[in-house]
């Protein structure tokens, strides 16, 4: 194969490129620095987010250091595709709390040829695998796990620690339920793990 149908036909392949982590990690700074690139090389970008997820702002993903992009909100993943049909760049801010039809969704965006970038707690508040990430990994071209910094003794962070006593797995929340935590300082209380 001659090299420029080579580069050809790299640009017209799609692919699903993953940032994840604990809370406080930069997943979203991330995902908007690379969707801020995407629009420097005029691409055309399509961002969404969940509707549960409303802790800054109704229509902007931001993070928590209060860098924000603009973007749509939707109520499940079904929704995307019908949304992106001219654009090349989709970001998907905290995919875990999509259902698992995400998984089916971005790998046919990915196949028509478009850069889908993910971003989402890969952990629950018990360490657990959070449903759809561990999908999303195994699918994905390229993985960025982002670390925070421990509260406690300021090592890497790749935990969230929850720190209210709500037990319902998802809890929509800032530093008011939750902190940073390295695999020594995380703590899960009995019956939680159970």
């Amino acid at each position: 194969m001659n090299e420029n149908l080579q580069i050809r036909t790299y640009k017209k392949t799609g692919h699903i490129e993953v940032i994840c982590g604990s809370m406080f990690s930069g997943k979203t700074e991330e995902l908007i620095r690379r969707i801020r690139r995407a629009e420097i090389a005029k691409q055309r970008v399509k961002v969404f987010k969940p509707k549960i997820d409303n802790r800054y702002s109704e229509f902007s993903i931001v993070s928590h250091n209060e860098q924000s992009y603009p973007s749509e909100i939707i109520e499940n993943a079904d929704e995307i595709p019908e949304k992106c049909f001219d654009v090349e760049v989709i970001g998907i801010d905290e995919a875990q709390f999509f259902d698992n039809n995400l998984v089916d969704i971005i790998q046919m965006l990915a196949d028509s040829g478009k850069r889908v970038l993910v971003a989402g707690l890969d952990q629950d508040y018990r360490a657990k695998p959070f449903e759809p990430m561990p999908q999303i990994l195994a699918i994905a071209e390229y993985i960025t796990k982002i670390h925070a910094v421990c509260v406690v003794c300021g090592a890497p962070a790749n935990r969230t620690q929850r720190v209210t006593e709500n037990k319902d797995r998802v809890l929509v929340g800032g530093e008011n339920h939750y902190e940073a935590r390295c695999r020594l300082h995380h703590i899960i209380k009995e019956k939680e793990n159970e």
